[in-house]
């Protein structure tokens, strides 16, 4: 009997099994956790570091660049070039867009619009060797490599407005005629509803009357006579 209640009580102390379709859901988060914290499973459950060089680092920054959707783990051709561009692997001489593009094609799978961080070492390396002729091909990948590392991408400003003599003489209210003049007041603002409708005076005055409200100011100033008994 004894020997029962010590067997319950160790069988009481396990967690609760989970549901079957509860389970898939805890793998998932328990990888993508793993992901966000640049960890990777080992054979047996246990959590390895993986930690990222520079060059890669650099890789994930420019292939999100602009696409919300990317896991920064391909690059499209697009962000190829925006790299090679910020990062200064085209010079204008022996490195061109031209060749950027022509590198990209030739190391991305046929069928395919992105290339890896392989590929991308790849396509590196062939321009690296076309820049750097007089150096080995080891040696030429890591100048390019050293130009590329800790870069991220560069954001280009707003762009200004230019004043144009066209539109200035199309909104220079002084030069308005007819109508169009008298929708504006002498400092160029709007006069709004009075600009665009005529407005009917109901003061009871004659139009041009200079004196407006005048005889109601002298009246109010006057003692009133005192009331007769």
């Amino acid at each position: 009997m004894e020997e029962f209640k010590v067997q319950t009580a160790k069988h009481n102390n396990h967690a609760p099994m989970r549901p079957p379709s509860e389970q898939p859901k805890d793998r998932a988060t328990k990888r993508l956790s793993s992901e966000s914290n640049g960890m990777s499973e080992g054979g047996a459950g246990a959590a390895t570091p993986v930690e990222l060089t520079a060059l890669e680092e650099s890789f994930r920054r420019f292939a999100i660049h602009g696409d919300t959707r990317a896991t920064g783990k391909e690059m499209h051709g697009k962000n190829w070039s925006k790299l090679c561009k910020d990062c200064g692997v085209i010079d204008g001489k022996t490195i061109t867009l031209t060749d950027v593009d022509i590198v990209f094609t030739k190391v991305k799978n046929k069928s395919c619009r992105t290339i890896t961080y392989d590929q991308f070492k790849e396509a590196l390396g062939e321009l690296a060797r076309k820049r750097f002729k007089d150096k080995p091909a080891e040696e030429a990948s890591e100048e390019v490599f050293k130009l590329i590392e800790g870069k991220s991408p560069v954001i280009s400003g707003v762009t200004r407005a230019v004043a144009s003599p066209t539109v200035s003489r199309l909104t220079d209210t002084t030069k308005f005629t007819g109508s169009h003049k008298e929708r504006f007041d002498e400092t160029g603002r709007g006069k709004g509803k009075a600009g665009r409708v005529e407005m009917v005076d109901t003061s009871g005055y004659v139009s041009g009357y200079k004196h407006a409200g005048s005889y109601e100011k002298k009246v109010q100033g006057k003692p009133h006579p005192p009331k007769p008994l």
